[in-house]
């Protein structure tokens, strides 16, 4: 268990990364009124499986690793809110208009960044590397 608690703990680093990417790019796509490209899909998908699979590791190690404390369970209640908001981002999936597409997805990436990090403090008691 100790080796899955350092490789969820090290994917965070990844999910925050490519939410910070994300963020940037759909930034300058709405604001410059560029339309969404296949790359943008990408990278949104990129994003959203790393948090499907570190929440998994996640509720993994819950389930297997040693109790149901209460930093654990807001931890990973908060982190699973946070993939239903990177899920959400979906729902403007068929948008014709790049820029409401661009802004309502980052807004979704943006809640979902903001939702890792407090849950990471939550569990950690502050923000520890």
């Amino acid at each position: 268990m100790d080796t899955l608690m350092t490789i969820h703990g090290e994917i965070r680093w990844l999910v925050a990364l490519a939410a910070v990417i994300v963020v940037v790019k759909f930034l300058i796509g709405w604001l410059g009124k560029r339309p969404y490209a296949p790359i943008d899909r990408t990278l949104l998908m990129i994003f959203t499986i790393l948090l499907d699979i570190n929440v998994l590791l996640g509720l993994i190690l819950l389930f297997f690793g040693g109790g149901f404390s209460g930093p654990r369970l807001e931890h990973a209640t908060t982190m699973i809110l946070a993939v239903i908001a990177a899920h959400m981002t979906a729902m403007w999936r068929n948008t014709a208009d790049s820029s409401i597409k661009y802004r309502n997805q980052m807004l979704l990436v943006l809640l979902a960044l903001v939702l890792v990090i407090f849950g990471v403090f939550r569990l950690r008691g502050g923000f520890m590397f």
